[in-house]
């Protein structure tokens, strides 16, 4: 999954950043809101962190503007302790949720799990798809109940497919999903991490849609 953060504060953009990485989040980063609506307005991201005080442009300004093209990923606004006003405005300007500041780095986390969950139609932090099944609090995914052994990329993969089931996806799709801007993309390895996890899964859940891309679907062929 690919997180967009704008935060203006460098050392907390870093602390944020790094412990989205370390619980296998993708992440790209602004400290504006100019930079911050470019990113937001050209790239697809799965959850957005914006602080409201930003300079060049505010937060609530660059959510509206999102808004009003359109742009639906869900976004966590960060607001000041006291400043009850901004909340009112982050959820009127399109917000999903909001953490105050100074917070607890592990329930930013859980809210972005939550909304991640939420915009992809999934209440439980267990999703499952027939014997298959990930825990998203703990990031780990099971077979029949046994925990599979993955690499930090076919997890990406695969945590994208549970949260997507039945649904085509494209081999850009997937990169665009499970890297983030600076790095050296090249779709071509996709084919590499399917290969494997269907290897590791010994079954057929993940279907070569020809022409298209992938589905991660319990019928078998």
């Amino acid at each position: 999954m690919r997180i967009l953060l704008i935060e203006d504060d460098p050392n907390l953009n870093n602390q944020i950043k790094t412990s989205l990485e370390d619980v296998g989040y993708s992440v790209d980063t602004a400290v504006d809101g100019e930079e911050g609506h470019f990113l937001g307005d050209t790239e697809p991201y799965d959850a957005v962190v914006l602080d409201l005080g930003l300079p060049k442009i505010d937060g609530i300004t660059v959510l509206e503007k999102w808004r009003k093209d359109k742009k639906n990923f869900p976004v966590l606004i960060l607001t000041a302790r006291d400043q009850w006003s901004d909340k009112v405005s982050g959820f009127d300007a399109g917000a999903d949720d909001y953490v105050a500041k100074p917070f607890q780095m592990e329930e930013l986390l859980a809210r972005i799990r939550a909304l991640i969950r939420r915009s992809a139609g999934h209440a439980s932090s267990d999703i499952e798809c027939g014997p298959l099944k990930i825990d998203t609090k703990s990031n780990k995914v099971f077979l029949n109940g046994t925990k599979l052994k993955l690499t930090s990329h076919e997890y990406k993969i695969i945590e994208y497919f549970l949260h997507h089931q039945d649904k085509v996806i494209t081999r850009t799709e997937l990169v665009e999903h499970i890297y983030d801007q600076d790095f050296d993309r090249d779709s071509n390895t996709i084919e590499v991490f399917i290969g494997r996890l269907r290897k590791k899964m010994g079954l057929n859940l993940i279907k070569t849609e020809r022409g298209y891309g992938y589905r991660l679907s319990i019928e078998r062929e």
